[in-house]
């Protein structure tokens, strides 16, 4: 089953891309406010200011993260890792910058790094159900923690979203249930942001 979503998953996203180019909806965001927005979240993971660091993002897309990281901070190790070989191409060509940037198609190449973030790869269910979608965010989540020293981040919408704009074709996760799991699962130091203005939520887990 969870290579099937996968599959599904990599068309879904990979048609975006070849609809809207490199854009914030090319990555089915709204807009690339909200795109912003979201990194802010996840970077929260990093409280060591001015200190070296690497981060691995797991669903970079077309690489939209880099620019954000280059315009904050002076010394990182960025290696991201995406589905869409069409993604892949253009994020090769726009951001090559090695060694600080890399990008592979084959998660089996990913190495630790300090950080792991993942943005918008847990919300587009199609026609999976729940039960299973859930168990991929789950298997998702035990990866982001293999690959982190430091720790983790993610966001994925929340179930408090409006009933009336709620997609069939969407995930819409309990946050009470994904901070417990990863209390529980991988640290007693994780923050749920939840007040920030989107329909989602974002977890950070502290590994160090």
């Amino acid at each position: 089953m969870t290579s099937a979503i996968r599959h599904s998953v990599e068309r879904y996203y990979t048609g975006k891309f070849m609809e809207h180019g490199p854009t914030a909806r090319g990555v089915d965001w709204n807009s690339p406010e909200s795109q912003e927005l979201r990194f802010g979240q996840l970077l929260k993971l990093h409280d060591r200011s001015g200190q070296p660091f690497s981060i691995t993002d797991f669903g970079c897309g077309y690489g939209a993260l880099v620019p954000y990281l280059t315009a904050r901070y002076d010394e990182f190790v960025y290696r991201g890792y995406d589905l869409s070989a069409e993604m892949l191409e253009y994020a090769r060509r726009e951001h090559a910058d090695p060694p600080r940037v890399d990008f592979v198609a084959d998660a089996t190449e990913l190495e630790a790094s300090d950080y792991t973030v993942a943005s918008g790869i847990l919300n587009v269910k199609l026609d999976a159900d729940d039960e299973n979608w859930r168990g991929y965010v789950l298997d998702t989540l035990d990866r982001l923690a293999a690959l982190s020293t430091r720790g983790f981040a993610f966001n994925v919408l929340t179930s408090y979203s409006d009933a009336d704009r709620m997609r069939p074709d969407l995930y819409y996760a309990d946050p009470a249930f994904l901070f417990d799991h990863c209390k529980r699962r991988y640290s007693r130091n994780v923050a749920l942001l939840h007040d920030y203005e989107l329909y989602e939520f974002t977890v950070v887990v502290r590994l160090a």
